[in-house]
């Protein structure tokens, strides 16, 4: 392919994505498709011959494009948002046409550079102490990592080298093949399932705490665990806190479990995938009381900031610990003398190679600006506690527990298995997907504003099929016609409200 044929091809697939951006409320958002038929479709081997970028494209159409989950619909409401926007889509342009591996600073000295400015932007926008940042006269620091996933395993190893080297420091006799096996992580029994995964990849017993009813985990819960496995012979390494966890986004109490780490001098990682972005916002702050007691902090720009998957912020106060976990040299990766402040940071992950991710975060935070970006948390949350409102005037539902920043949780009031038998029926029919959660033992549906441009005219869709199913599921049909009639009636408020 020549430079005009690149053109030609680049400029047809910037007007198919911004087609598919507009048209986006015309297709169903679960595909239709069997598991295999891509297998079926396309040919068994790869092309000897060149192909025109004509035909790569028309396969797209018809052979890719039916076989996606749209999470870009505004009837998407499973799971939690995956950003984008085409600030981002130009910022992975740029990021895959320069093709840089920004493992150290000679490697491409804008690569490393962009990412510690950008890096103290949103730190300085989601209001970190000043430790974590590259800015600091201290030796914290931000990197960009690939997941949530990888930041949860990379403070694990960290801490696991950090205890050892500590242990071994008070008492060189200790065998270090005996130590590691008696390291516990702790967490809540909410978390995500990357955190217990972290365990398994790092080798390290992970102890899931029950959480209080409300979701959180508890400091007094903590402490007696750390209590209990001293007493076995256990040595506590790691915990992680969950601000704004997978199933109900409740947060855990940093003010409480902050002092319990720092007294058994155990490393303390904030998991804040998605719920923390929420934190540019001022008035939610209050949710990450405690922040200062943690060693390292992490947050998803790519779920609820408009930035392309991947984009996983993470904070240390101390990058030194990472560099001791993480540097193994080679001469050719002999580099000019840098300090903290302009990180290596091939010490700071555990791949070697990296990304230009800086790219697409320093277009996003250029082009919305901090307020564009708070308005748009906001705008979410609004239109969660309408979808809430809506929910409520109709007293087959029950909401519960109350919604958290995008997040809806509902059941009906029939019970788990009419619940279940609900989300089945509206998952066949594939014009809007929710997933299952549990709260207090109890089976509920998630349901999450996700899509960047979400409207009210969206809730009211969505919010109509399962209405709709429910009138099909439910065997009681006592004041249905009144009901409907009432949620009608609010719904034409809220339009009438917006168009004043």
């Amino acid at each position: 392919m020549n430079a005009q044929q690149f053109r030609e091809f680049g400029t047809a697939v910037i007007d198919l994505l911004a087609d598919y951006v507009e048209n986006i409320r015309d297709r169903d958002v679960l595909p239709s498709v069997e598991p295999g038929y891509l297998l079926n479709e396309l040919p068994e081997n790869a092309p000897e011959q060149p192909e025109d970028w004509k035909d790569v494209l028309k396969d797209f159409n018809q052979a890719i494009l039916p076989g996606i989950t749209h999470w870009q619909s505004p009837r998407f409401h499973a799971f939690y948002p995956t950003g984008t926007s085409y600030a981002s889509i130009i910022g992975s342009m740029l990021c895959d046409g320069l093709s840089v591996v920004g493992f150290s600073w000679m490697a491409s000295p804008a690569c490393t550079e962009l990412e510690v400015v950008t890096m103290n932007w949103l730190g300085k926008l989601l209001g970190l102490p000043e430790e974590f940042l590259n800015s600091s006269s201290g030796p914290g620091g931000g990197v960009i990592q690939g997941s949530a996933s990888e930041a949860t395993l990379v403070g694990l190893l960290v801490a696991k080298d950090k205890t050892v080297r500590k242990l071994i420091r008070n008492d060189s006799t200790i065998d270090e093949d005996i130590i590691k096996p008696k390291l516990v992580a702790y967490t809540s029994d909410q978390c995500n399932s990357s955190v217990e995964k972290a365990g398994l990849l790092g080798s390290m017993k992970m102890r899931l705490l029950k959480a209080d009813a409300d979701g959180r985990l508890r400091g007094e819960t903590l402490k007696r665990a750390f209590e209990e496995d001293r007493e076995q012979g256990l040595i506590p390494c790691y915990v992680v806190a969950n601000l704004g966890t997978t199933g109900t986004c409740a947060f855990d109490p940093l003010y409480e479990l902050g002092p319990v780490c720092k007294e058994a001098d155990v490393w303390l990682h904030v998991d804040a995938a998605y719920a923390g972005a929420a934190f540019i916002c001022p008035e939610y702050r209050h949710l990450m009381k405690g922040v200062e007691h943690a060693d390292s902090f992490d947050i998803n720009p790519h779920k609820w900031m408009n930035v392309c998957f991947d984009c996983s912020a993470m904070w240390v106060k101390n990058g030194y610990d990472l560099i001791r976990a993480f540097d193994v040299q080679r001469i050719y990766l002999d580099d000019v003398q840098t300090d903290i402040k302009i990180p290596d940071y091939r010490h700071w992950q555990i791949p070697l190679g990296r990304r230009f991710r800086a790219m697409k975060l320093w277009t996003v935070m250029r082009i919305y600006g901090a307020e564009g970006l708070r308005n748009q948390i906001r705008k979410h949350i609004d239109l969660a506690q309408y979808f809430a409102k809506l929910m409520r005037a109709d007293d087959r539902f029950l909401v519960e527990p109350e919604p958290s920043m995008g997040l809806v949780c509902f059941r009906l009031k029939g019970g788990d298995t009419i619940t279940k038998k609900l989300l089945e029926n509206l998952t066949k029919k594939r014009k809007i997907f929710m997933v299952a959660g549990t709260y207090r033992d109890r089976y509920m549906i998630r349901f999450v504003v996700c899509y960047r441009l979400t409207r009210k005219e969206d809730i009211d869709y969505s919010w109509k099929q399962i209405r709709d199913e429910a009138d099909c599921v439910c065997t009681d049909k006592i004041h249905k016609k009144p009901q409907i009639a009432a949620i009608d009636s609010l719904v034409g408020r809220e339009v009438s409200e917006k168009s004043k």
